[in-house]
């Protein structure tokens, strides 16, 4: 388990759907920011996994073959 999942989650995460005026909100998961705060650490219940999501930075430019 990761440092950023032994704390409470800050988000929950929902699949919605709209087949109603309302829509279906049905809770998936939940995520956990990082400590740097360009990213979360995200549970998924229906993938059984843990997903990481970063902020886009640029990439640095590899060197000429």
């Amino acid at each position: 388990m990761s440092n950023e999942q032994k704390r409470k989650p800050t988000h929950r995460i929902y699949v919605v759907t709209s087949d109603s005026e309302k829509g279906s909100w049905t809770e998936i998961g939940a995520a956990w920011p990082h400590q740097d705060g360009k990213g979360f650490s995200i549970r998924s219940a229906i993938l059984n996994a843990d997903i990481v999501m970063r902020e886009i930075t640029a990439q640095p430019k590899k060197a000429a073959e």
